[in-house]
C-alpha cells in the first residue's frame, strides 16, 4: 500500500522541482504544468482509493459553510502574518512578491477558475484524501497527518523562499486537521479553493 504513496509522492517532488525551482521556473508556464501536475495526482489518487470514495467523500451540506468560514479564517491569519513578517524580516516582502510572481502568466479570471475548479480541490483530493489517508493507516492518525503536512511543506523547498515553505506548512497542517476532525475532503476542498482565490486574485497580500 505505501509503495503508491512513495512513488506518487516522489512524482510530485519532481512536478514542484519543476515548477519552483529557479533553474526551470522561468522556462515554462507555471499554470499550466500545476493542471497538468494536479491531474495526474489526483487522478492517481482517486483511482487508488476508488474501492472507498463513499467514505472519504461523503458530503453534507454544513460542509459548505465549514469550508467557506475556514477559507476566511486561514485568510486572516495569513494576513495578520504578512502585517507581522514584513516587519520582523527584510526578506519576507520580497520573497511574497516572488510567490506572486506567475500572476503574470495568466488574466485573472483564468487564474482563479483554475484555482476555484481545479488546483484547489485536485491538491485535496491527493494530499488529504489520498496521502494523508493512507500515511493514517500506517502510523495511526497523528503520524499520517504530521508526515502528510510535512511532505507537502517540503515539496516547496525547492522554491528556495522561506515565506513559501511557511506558508505551505501552515496549510497542510490547517487542511490535514479538517480532514482529520471531519472524516470527509469536501469541508477542506472547499476551503483551500475558496482560499486560493481570495489570496491570489479577489485580495492579495501585495
Amino acid at each position: 500500500e505505501m509503495i503508491a504513496v512513495v512513488w506518487l509522492c516522489a512524482l510530485a517532488t519532481f512536478f514542484w522541482f519543476v515548477m519552483f525551482s529557479p533553474w526551470t521556473a522561468p522556462r515554462l508556464n507555471f499554470w499550466l504544468v500545476m493542471a497538468m501536475a494536479t491531474a495526474v495526482l489526483a487522478g492517481a489518487g482517486l483511482w487508488l482509493q476508488r474501492d472507498r470514495l463513499r467514505e472519504i467523500y461523503f458530503f453534507k451540506p454544513a460542509h459548505i459553510l465549514i469550508g467557506l468560514l475556514s477559507a476566511l479564517i486561514l485568510y486572516a491569519i495569513f494576513w495578520a502574518g504578512n502585517a507581522v513578517s514584513t516587519q520582523l524580516f527584510h526578506f519576507a516582502r520580497p520573497e511574497i512578491a516572488g510567490i506572486y510572481s506567475t500572476r503574470a502568466q495568466a488574466s485573472p479570471l483564468t487564474i482563479g477558475l483554475l484555482l476555484l475548479l481545479w488546483v484547489g480541490p485536485a491538491e485535496e483530493i491527493f494530499w488529504r484524501a489520498f496521502v494523508q489517508e493512507r500515511l493514517c493507516g500506517r502510523y495511526g492518525r497523528t503520524g499520517g497527518y504530521l508526515v502528510a503536512s510535512l511532505v507537502y511543506a517540503a515539496i516547496h523547498v525547492f522554491g528556495f523562499n522561506f515565506m513559501l515553505f511557511m506558508a505551505s506548512l501552515i496549510c497542510g497542517l490547517f487542511w490535514g486537521a479538517m480532514f482529520l476532525r471531519y472524516r470527509s475532503v469536501w469541508p477542506g476542498l472547499i476551503s483551500h479553493a475558496v482560499w486560493d482565490v481570495l489570496i491570489f486574485v479577489v485580495f492579495p497580500l501585495q
